[in-house]
C-alpha cells in the first residue's frame, strides 16, 4: 500500500504570496518569520522585566569602587578622563615599542620586495645564447649572418602565453603595492620618531622657513644646547 501511495502524484504545496494590491508592503510574512519575530520580542520583554526587578530591589547603600572613578551627569554615568593615566616614562617606553614594531614591518616588506624584484628581473632578462661562427670567406659569412637573423626573428615572434602574462602582471601589481606600503610605513616611522623626541626633556623651538637649510615640507625643531655634567 505504501508503494501505491508514493506512486500517486501529489500537488506541490506553495506558500501564498503577497497579493498584487499589497505589493507596496513588501513580502508577505510567513509563519517561520512570525516565530523569529515573536521570540525576539519576548526576549526583550524578559530582559526589561529583569532590569526592572533589579532596579526595584537595589540597595541604596550599595558601594563599589567604580563609583570613585565615575560621575553622574544628566542621569548618565561618565568615567573620568584617562589622559594622564600613564607617566612620561611609560609613554616613552610605549612609543619605543611601537617604533620597533613599525621598523620590523618595514624591514620585512623590504625583504619581500627584494625577493620579488629578483624573480621578475630573472624573468625579464633571460640570458641569450651566443655562438661563435667561423667563416672561410665573405659569402659564407653573409650566409651565417642571414641565418642567425632569421633565428632571432623566430625567437622574438614567439608570444608569451596569456596565463604567464597574467601572473607577471599580478606580480608587478603586488610589487607596486608593497613599495607603496613601505613608503607609507617610513612616513609613519618618521612621524612617530619625531613625536617621541618631542616628548623628551629639554628646551626646543620650531624653526622658521627662512632658518631651514634644506627645504622640506616636514616641521624642523632645534634643541637648546645643554652643558654635559
Amino acid at each position: 500500500m505504501s508503494s501505491i501511495r508514493n506512486a500517486i502524484s501529489k500537488r506541490e504545496y506553495k506558500e501564498r504570496s503577497q497579493p498584487a494590491s499589497r505589493k507596496k508592503f513588501g513580502l508577505l510574512e510567513k509563519h517561520k518569520d512570525y516565530v523569529v519575530r515573536a521570540r525576539e520580542f519576548h526576549k526583550k520583554e524578559d530582559m526589561l522585566r529583569r532590569l526592572k526587578e533589579k532596579a526595584a530591589n537595589r540597595n541604596p547603600d550599595e558601594f563599589y569602587f567604580k563609583m570613585i572613578n565615575t560621575s553622574t551627569r544628566d542621569g548618565v554615568h561618565r568615567p573620568e578622563s584617562e589622559a594622564n593615566k600613564y607617566t612620561p616614562e611609560e609613554l616613552l617606553l610605549m612609543k619605543a615599542q611601537d617604533l620597533g614594531y613599525v621598523l620590523q614591518k618595514i624591514q620585512s616588506e623590504k625583504k619581500k620586495i627584494e625577493k620579488r624584484q629578483a624573480v621578475l628581473h630573472s624573468l625579464d632578462n633571460r640570458p641569450s645564447s651566443k655562438h661563435i661562427y667561423f667563416a672561410e670567406d665573405s659569402e659564407e659569412a653573409n650566409e651565417i649572418l642571414s641565418r642567425s637573423s632569421n633565428d632571432e626573428e623566430l625567437h622574438t615572434s614567439v608570444s608569451v602565453p596569456s596565463a604567464i602574462k597574467k601572473k607577471m602582471n599580478a606580480s608587478y601589481k603586488e610589487l607596486e603595492a608593497r613599495m607603496k606600503r613601505v613608503e607609507n610605513l617610513e612616513r609613519v616611522y618618521a612621524e612617530m620618531a619625531l613625536q617621541k623626541e618631542l616628548q623628551k626633556k629639554g628646551r626646543k623651538r620650531k624653526l622658521r622657513e627662512d632658518e631651514i637649510v634644506c627645504p622640506t615640507d616636514r616641521p624642523v625643531y632645534k634643541w637648546r644646547a645643554e652643558r654635559k655634567r
